[in-house]
């Protein structure tokens, strides 16, 4: 009697045990699915170009893990004056970078407390031109090569000098990406630029063409004006 009573608690608890494993599964997986994919990532890189309105203001909002470093940078790349206004919120919504009307800008926060960094573009000055900007932002968390290193002295493995060779090149990598992102700035202006004296040219000499076109021919019919004689109806005796 009692191993029946003992065998049907076993069966009630089996049931129960299994829809709470269940849920909890779901639990993790949902709060797993609200993160950023990159959010585990020792490093994230992103290049963006983007047009702004003339008279607008474009914020854009990108996450930061706690530990990791911050870096954004702006360029003007055409439009209008080639300036626009730049500034960067931190996660508590403090201004830390205010604006300024400039053609370049960048800022970079070596400790970040972690969240959502805001980046904004005002174009608010400009009221009729739009203009286009380049953004790049790059998230950085240098302590993931402390973990690896921990993990490596776990492992009785004196490889200090190998892992601080490592995070000294990618240091470097990170440097040498940032001197290309303003490279690719500085590239994508000119060739903006010169696309405008391009047409600006082309416009210019056309319109001296019509213009040459125009004079001369005024010029031809008022020469064959003067020359032209015209015969008197009635002859004289």
């Amino acid at each position: 009697m009692g191993s029946t009573w003992q065998r049907e608690q076993l069966n009630l608890f089996i049931p129960i045990a299994f829809i709470c494993c269940v849920l909890l599964i779901k639990t993790t997986s949902a709060q797993e699915a609200q993160q950023p994919w990159y959010e585990n990532l020792p490093a994230v890189a992103m290049d963006y170009k983007v047009h702004i309105d003339a008279g607008k203001e474009d914020c854009y909002h990108q996450y930061v893990q706690a530990g990791a470093t911050f870096y954004v940078s702006f360029s003007v790349v055409r439009g209008g004056d080639g300036m626009a206004g730049f500034a960067v919120r931190n996660p508590a919504n403090e201004v830390v970078k205010p604006y300024q009307w400039q053609a370049t800008a960048d800022y970079t926060d070596q400790v970040s407390p972690g969240g959502y960094y805001s980046v904004c573009i005002d174009n608010q000055f400009s009221r009729f031109a739009g203009k286009l900007v380049n953004i790049y932002i790059t998230v950085v968390k240098y302590d993931a090569w402390d973990k690896y290193a921990k993990e490596i002295e776990e492992l009785q493995l004196n490889m200090q000098n190998f892992t601080a060779s490592i995070g000294t090149v990618e240091r470097n990598i990170n440097d040498m990406i940032d001197y290309q992102a303003h490279s690719r700035h500085r590239e994508s202006r000119d060739y903006a630029l010169l696309l405008d004296n391009n047409s600006y040219i082309q416009t210019f000499s056309i319109s001296q063409i019509v213009v040459i076109l125009i004079t001369c021919s005024i010029q031809v019919f008022f020469v064959r004006k003067l020359f032209d004689v015209r015969s008197s109806s009635k002859s004289r005796i």
